[in-house]
């Protein structure tokens, strides 16, 4: 599935937005893929498996299948079973001899503690070249009379159709998981953290709950932020008041501060519908002792009680615990898009983008985050290539803790992250910096 993101986003970067092609081979044949900076990937549920049509062989498929982890990291198959070690759970980063990731990007991830067989955060990083479209002459082709009448009447920015071109390329992968679920029986879905360098700015686009945030001296700068049933409660109400029929009778998209009882018919409660961000009180009918379509709170907030992400790719075959009803009319496969122009500031060595699965901020704050930045690079030589590597280490180490009391634990002895954990550190300036 990884080749294929990167060659949606390589194709709608270049064409401005148009889908691309079904390709023949979900690889880009002698080239080097999509972004620079580095997307992450954090499954919700079965990782989606890959295949290019759906006319392929089952075992072409299957192959293609298979469990690997990220290529840059060149494990050995006695580095994949340490990486696989549940009790052990060694980090794991790019080897310092070989090629290094772009701009000297740090990268490190660890394996959950037993909750899935594989780690199913899926990675990659790579830098794809974009050309300008020429015509049959080689001339640069020039725009249509109809283009031309249309762009006078409505300006569009080059950032504004880069943005579009990403959501496009989101909505494309969402569609092919979609037939491989109808040609192969393949199904799950994921969650997709992306990052794009274009024309001196950097473009996060996100659907899930992974995330990213700027440290720049010192200061936090949100890139992202995690699609949660509670982060979009009004929008699936809305859907919900909309279409009741997605609802099935079975659950009401009014949000109670607690699950209502039967001998409370009649009775006055405090609710909230999809217009409102504070709360009233209506009388209790039949309707509301309906499972509520969000509930619970913080990480244990779920979507129709069974979902906890609220965008993301896949999850066409998702449905309701002991029910017909489908999940995916509530999942949007459409990211948020952020925009950071790297031109408009000077930026120092210590300046990084930090890119995190969800493992990682389930027990990390962003402040936590900006002080494990400052206390890394601080001890490290600023040409030192290999910094930002160490700093990524630290925050997976720092997020996964350290075998205790049967568990890991972090140094003020709570719980840390049993999740898979993927961290990319992405430098902002200094050396090997862009140009």
């Amino acid at each position: 599935m990884l080749n294929r993101v990167r060659s949606a986003v390589a194709h709608l970067v270049s064409s401005g937005g148009a889908p691309p092609p079904r390709p023949k081979s979900p690889d880009l044949p002698n080239s080097t893929s999509a972004p620079p900076a580095a997307p992450p990937q954090a499954p919700r549920s079965p990782p989606a498996r890959a295949g290019s049509g759906s006319a392929a062989p089952a075992r072409t498929v299957e192959a293609r299948a298979s469990f690997c982890r990220p290529t840059f990291l060149q494990l050995s198959p006695g580095g994949l079973r340490r990486a696989d070690d549940h009790a052990g759970r060694a980090v794991q980063s790019p080897p310092d001899t070989g090629r290094r990731l772009p701009w000297s990007t740090g990268y490190a991830e660890v394996i959950n503690s037993g909750k899935s067989r594989h780690n199913e955060d899926q990675a990659c990083c790579e830098v794809v070249y974009v050309e300008g479209r020429r015509s049959v002459s080689g001339a640069p082709r020039e725009p249509s009379r109809g283009q031309s009448c249309w762009s006078s009447q409505k300006e569009v920015t080059h950032e504004s159709l880069v943005v579009g071109a990403i959501e496009n390329a989101f909505q494309f992968m969402d569609e092919q998981m979609a037939r491989e679920r109808r040609g192969h029986q393949v199904e799950g879905g994921c969650c997709a953290l992306v990052v794009v360098y274009l024309l001196g700015k950097v473009y996060v686009a996100n659907a899930g709950d992974s995330r990213a945030i700027i440290v720049r001296n010192g200061e936090i700068i949100p890139m992202s932020r995690e699609f949660t049933p509670e982060t979009e409660r009004q929008r699936l109400q809305m859907l919900g008041f909309l279409k009741p029929e997605l609802l099935g009778g079975e659950f009401t998209h009014l949000e109670f501060p607690r699950r209502v009882q039967p001998k409370e018919l009649g009775q006055r409660m405090l609710y909230r519908d999809q217009n409102m961000t504070g709360w009233a009180y209506k009388k209790i009918e039949l309707e509301d002792l309906r499972f509520p379509l969000v509930c619970g709170e913080g990480k244990k907030a779920r979507m129709m009680a069974t979902i906890g992400v609220t965008r993301g790719l896949g999850d066409h075959n998702l449905r309701v615990c002991s029910s017909t009803l489908p999940i995916k009319p509530f999942l949007s496969s459409f990211p948020e898009v952020r925009v950071y122009d790297l031109t408009q500031y000077e930026h120092c060595p210590d300046d990084v983008l930090v890119l995190g699965t969800d493992g990682l901020w389930d027990v990390t704050s962003d402040c936590e985050v900006a002080a494990t930045v400052d206390r890394v690079l601080s001890a490290c030589e600023p040409n030192d290539p290999s910094r930002y590597t160490a700093l990524a280490q630290a925050l997976v180490l720092g997020a996964r803790g350290t075998p205790r009391d049967r568990g890991w634990r972090l140094p003020n002895n709570k719980l840390g992250s049993g999740d898979d954990i993927s961290v990319f550190v992405i430098p902002l300036g200094g050396p090997g910096s862009y140009s």
